[in-house]
């Protein structure tokens, strides 16, 4: 499976931290560290928007690979650019495993793949669902600074929301690196 990383507009070193925060919840010999390669699309700037540059750049790493199962992971403006390549991906054939914008604040998320949202407080969770989202979901609790949930998603607490991959309760707390690595390992298995 192959995870493709679409950062926002921010600095790099964002982004690096939001990795090694993630790799730290990974057991070492687990399905998210033998059957995973993570592709990081490199711009950090308004290249993130450009889901024409996304999908060029997701072509070159993965050729005609298309039966390759993707998760697309997008933060912030990312989530823009993210959602276009996902829907153009599975437009060539590409199999878009899941979908998960993390603060995609606004931005409408949609498509026949399943799709989380990932928001640094309730109020971003709840406005943001009206514009798409599946089950599956977070919010931060107490509210964190937008940037903070990219940067160390480890050490953000809060509460995973709707359905619990078809189980009750319908709410749970743990941080959002933790509810990331569930959903990856949920997707590397099924």
């Amino acid at each position: 499976m192959k995870i493709v990383i679409c950062p926002g507009i921010h600095e790099a070193q964002l982004t690096n931290s939001f990795l090694s925060g993630l790799q730290g919840l990974i057991p070492t010999g687990s399905n998210l560290s033998t059957k995973v390669n993570i592709l990081i699309y490199p711009y950090h700037n308004f290249l993130s928007l450009s889901g024409i540059h996304i999908f060029q750049f997701l072509q070159e790493q993965l050729k005609d690979k298309l039966e390759s199962p993707v998760v697309f992971i997008g933060f912030s403006a990312g989530v823009v650019g993210a959602m276009f390549a996902a829907w153009k991906w599975q437009m060539w054939t590409g199999n878009v495993k899941a979908f998960i914008a993390i603060d995609g604040w606004g931005v409408p998320v949609c498509g026949n793949f399943p799709i989380h949202r990932i928001s640094h407080d309730d109020f971003t969770h709840w406005s943001s669902k009206i514009l798409g989202s599946g089950d599956n979901n977070f919010y931060a609790d107490p509210p964190v600074e937008h940037l903070e949930i990219w940067r160390s998603p480890q050490k953000v607490p809060g509460w995973w929301v709707d359905s619990l991959m078809g189980e009750a309760p319908a709410k749970r707390r743990l941080s959002a690196g933790e509810f990331l690595y569930l959903l990856l390992e949920h997707y590397v298995q099924n």
